[in-house]
């Protein structure tokens, strides 16, 4: 699988930054306006609608339209993983339906004295990757992929930083 990853360092404290990611609103306030997301359904472990906590078992449907260009793709996301440590916290999202044949999100944070550094990575597999013959193409398209990746997460973490700051 490609992978991309960025790491940026916040100057707030871990607990700030983990409760904003761990809220649907510091999905929605992280993305990019550029992407028109929008928050179609998300449901908790135990089918609870609007969880105030992303947790372990939390699915959540939503839809993107970059640049208000073509139809809206439908992405539906379940956290695998959530952990939260002494000076450290992560959570795995992954996608089970959507525009990718695979995509695995880790957001990762530590604790840097009052600062938290923030660390997303994503591995994924683009479309028809596994299907005979388009490997290759795939292989050609992975880094135009990542220019994609670069402006949307660069693009995140800076409104991170504006939120938390």
């Amino acid at each position: 699988m490609a992978t991309y990853e960025r790491r940026t360092t916040i100057d707030a404290p871990l607990a700030d930054v983990w409760a904003f990611h761990s809220r649907v609103e510091g999905l929605e306030a992280a993305t990019p306006d550029w992407m028109n997301l929008r928050v179609e359904v998300i449901l908790g472990p135990d089918g609870e609608r609007d969880p105030e906590i992303l947790e372990t078992g939390t699915e959540l449907a939503l839809s993107i339209r970059p640049f208000g260009v073509g139809p809206r793709q439908h992405w539906t996301s379940l956290i695998t993983d959530r952990e939260r440590g002494d000076g450290s916290a992560s959570f795995r999202d992954e996608m089970i339906r959507g525009p990718f044949d695979r995509w695995e999100h880790t957001h990762s944070f530590f604790a840097d004295g009052e600062r938290t550094v923030l660390r997303d990575r994503v591995a994924y597999e683009l479309p028809g990757s596994n299907v005979a013959g388009v490997g290759r193409l795939t292989d050609v398209a992975t880094p135009f992929s990542t220019v994609g990746f670069e402006a949307m997460f660069r693009k995140r973490h800076r409104l991170t930083k504006a939120r938390l700051e």
